[in-house]
């Protein structure tokens, strides 16, 4: 089983969220959060606004540390093609500077402000609903029940 370890930023603007188009090896492409893996020796914190700052061209600062997502991928349908699990680290982010661009020589492309209520209908990663249900219900323990995959939902 492989493992990662990421973070991830929640930027909520009125009632609009920060999201960017993933794309994947094989073309296909899923909506999900700014944010991914944290690098060795590096903290979840620093990781989560460098991530924005390369994914979306903002720098922010985190806020508040919404909570912990961890799931594991079978892996008939991992990307490697054996089991994965990953550790995802949700913060509340807001933007500070900076100007809206894509990542340049990057998986992720097309930073978008999106209305929260048109997020229903975008095929996405799971980790934008668990987000999404961690800002809106700041749970003591920091976790959600995990988002059920299929359909628009994507692991």
């Amino acid at each position: 089983m492989s493992f990662r370890l990421a973070a991830y930023a929640v930027c909520l603007e009125e009632d609009r969220v920060l999201l960017a188009r993933h794309v994947a090896g094989n073309g296909e492409t899923t909506w999900t959060l700014p944010g991914g893996g944290v690098e060795h020796g590096e903290d979840p914190f620093d990781a989560v606004t460098r991530e924005l700052c390369e994914e979306t061209g903002y720098n922010g600062v985190v806020e508040r540390l919404l909570g912990v997502d961890s799931r594991v991928i079978p892996a008939a349908v991992a990307r490697a093609g054996s089991e994965h699990q990953n550790v995802g680290i949700f913060y509340l982010v807001r933007v500070i500077s900076g100007s809206l661009r894509a990542e340049s020589n990057g998986a992720t492309v097309e930073p978008t402000w999106t209305a929260t209520t048109q997020v229903v209908h975008l095929r996405r990663s799971s980790l934008v609903d668990t987000g999404l249900t961690l800002a809106q219900t700041f749970p003591p323990t920091g976790h959600v029940p995990p988002t059920p995959v299929g359909g628009l939902i994507q692991h």
